[in-house]
């Protein structure tokens, strides 16, 4: 229905849309589309906390609850992540954290602890279900040493005892012998005792002095008698050795001559 000239109710923007209803639309969707944007924007930077940073104090060998506290304080979050152990720092005091001290991040952001454990790390170097017997006994020096090393010692000293091998003969722990299926910490002095193989070697030299010392003392029990050929048979033959002749052959054999 039309409207006098008189009647004032279309404004501008009724006759826009109806001169143009698609081009209407489409500004209208624009407008809505850039407004939900900008909705969603402010919504992550309110939970992101955009444009808002704080520092990390540091909390390096403080104790447990002290860093927690003043992590609190600064409205970070706390995690702990590993309990190691270490000798140079205190039983329950922080080793490690995670972003570092003094790094910028957003305010609440969760911190990493590394706290060093009460009691150090204490491992089984040999899980066969014998615990009468030596640890890692019979094993060649480098599995042994490798074996040491993979479960954390640092401490470790190799020792060389006379044996027939070069396998190990037992593993010392802090001075006492480690058998199978005990735990030992991995702060402990190692020593691992092997064979050095010279047993035999030595065994054969033995025996080549008391041949020699029974040699000097008795040269004709051990001479070797001289070995001939027969021409004839071809066969070896030690001389036989004539006993000395009695008085009376030789007084027998005079009588004929």
């Amino acid at each position: 229905m039309k409207k006098s000239k008189s009647d004032n109710s279309y404004n501008w923007g009724s006759r826009f849309f109806d001169r143009h209803p698609v081009m209407a639309n489409f500004l209208i969707i624009i407008i809505i589309a850039v407004l939900g944007v900008y909705a969603v924007y402010l919504a992550m930077a309110l939970f992101t906390k955009h444009g808002r940073s704080t520092q990390v104090p540091g909390v390096e060998k403080m104790t447990y609850s002290q860093a927690v506290q003043l992590l609190y304080d600064h409205g970070f979050r706390v995690d702990i992540r590993d309990s190691l152990y270490r000798d140079d720092i205190k039983p329950g005091h922080v080793i490690e954290q995670f972003p570092k001290a003094k790094s910028i991040v957003k305010p609440g952001r969760k911190i990493f602890l590394y706290i060093n454990a009460v009691h150090p790390k204490e491992v089984i170097l040999d899980d066969d279900n014998h615990p009468n017997e030596y640890a890692l006994r019979g094993e060649s020096h480098r599995s042994a040493l490798a074996r040491l090393e993979e479960l954390g010692f640092r401490n470790i000293r190799v020792v060389k005892v006379l044996g027939t091998t070069d396998r190990v003969v037992k593993v010392m722990a802090n001075g006492k012998a480690v058998r199978k299926m005990q735990k030992v910490p991995v702060t402990a002095s190692m020593v691992l005792e092997v064979s050095d193989g010279r047993l035999n070697d030595l065994q054969d030299s033995l025996q080549n002095l008391e041949y020699l010392d029974n040699y000097r003392n008795n040269p004709e029990v051990y001479s070797e008698p001289e070995v001939t050929q027969s021409s004839e048979s071809g066969e070896y033959t030690a001389p036989v050795q004539e006993a000395p002749a009695s008085s009376e052959e030789e007084s027998g054999e005079s009588q004929y001559f």
